[in-house]
């Protein structure tokens, strides 16, 4: 991976960032593979008890993406079947290529580590030609052979130290 040009970190999501974050847009052609800003925070407010967590990704004080999981889901909560989610995950089209997406797994894991349950974390992929599924298997995702609705699920076992 190349090296970042700037610290990347997850901020939240308020009044002083919003429309910045909700104005980013993954490149063309990746609209199938990955909801907008703007329909997932919508979505996360329908499903309050999926635990939403989500963040703008900033490179230095650039916004460059979106990152939203589900934090500790509720059991027989009506939308995601696992408590931890990496729900979405969106890296505008003008920052790709940088590694912000995987510093922003990376940071989202290390986020998840504050929860003692917290082993595994999950996500789906739309399959296709030019899904983010090698992305994914980069990070350290691995294919469980499940679907989830119509996408492919994958996890990332969480390590502990001790």
């Amino acid at each position: 991976m190349q090296n970042l040009p700037r610290s990347v970190t997850l901020r939240p999501v308020d009044d002083t960032n919003r429309e910045a974050i909700v104005a980013l847009a993954v490149a063309p052609g990746q609209e199938r593979f990955v909801d907008g800003v703007a329909d997932s925070m919508r979505e996360a407010a329908a499903h309050p008890r999926a635990q939403p967590w989500f963040r703008g990704v900033y490179a230095g004080d650039t916004p460059v993406g979106f990152i939203m999981l589900a934090d500790g889901a509720e059991p027989g909560n009506d939308v995601i079947p696992w408590p931890y989610y990496l729900w979405r995950l969106l890296i505008d089209g003008r920052h790709q290529g940088r590694g912000y997406g995987r510093a922003a797994v990376g940071l989202a894991v290390a986020h998840l580590h504050e929860h003692s349950d917290a082993d595994t974390l999950v996500t789906s992929i739309v399959p296709g030609d030019g899904s983010p599924y090698g992305f994914y298997l980069r990070c350290g995702f691995r294919p469980t052979g499940d679907y989830f609705d119509h996408e492919t699920v994958l996890d990332l076992r969480l390590a502990r130290d001790g």
